[in-house]
């Protein structure tokens, strides 16, 4: 029976540290990530597009997740950045960007989504934050006609975006 016991004990102290360790992700890989995928986003302007903001920002989604605890933070911006993926990778780009930058971004933005997974065992998902993204394929991208303009607010609202999350996770 004691052996049991400290069995289980063994295993709950092997298990918070296991995820404490993971949530170090935070801290620091997810900073160095995105600074990177931030200076990847400047690369990938295109300063010759003429482009009117048309679409409202989620303002209220990121007030909501600022108020939630800090494995919600971490779900909501899982979500952000694997939504952000799935709008680059529709593979319609008329973008300027070069192919090999919009890789090497998917890349980075997909190994942040990986490391904070590893920080959270909820994955709660926003409707509201599902439809916003659905709606700037829709709406910008599509009635734009995957124009380099479309692409452009593409661009700055993953930008917008990236900025907001570091706000949400590294302010804590």
């Amino acid at each position: 029976m004691l052996s049991r016991i400290l069995l289980v004990l063994l295993s709950l102290s092997l298990y918070s540290a296991g995820s404490s360790l993971s949530c170090r992700w935070v801290d620091h890989k997810f900073r160095q990530h995105s600074e990177a995928s931030l200076a990847l986003l400047d690369t990938m302007a295109n300063e010759d597009a003429e482009v009117d903001n048309t679409v409202s920002f989620p303002n209220h989604l990121y007030s909501q997740a600022s108020k939630a605890s800090a494995e919600d933070k971490v779900a909501f911006t899982v979500q952000i950045l694997e939504e952000m993926v799935a709008l680059l990778e529709g593979g319609y780009s008329s973008a300027s960007w070069e192919e090999n930058t919009e890789e090497n971004f998917l890349s980075v933005v997909s190994r942040q989504a990986v490391g904070l997974r590893s920080c959270t065992v909820h994955h709660k998902e926003s409707k509201k934050l599902h439809m916003y993204f659905k709606r700037l394929s829709s709406h910008v991208l599509e009635q734009m006609g995957h124009s380099a303009e479309a692409w452009e607010l593409i661009r700055r609202e993953m930008k917008s975006h990236l900025k907001r999350v570091d706000q949400l996770l590294l302010s804590n």
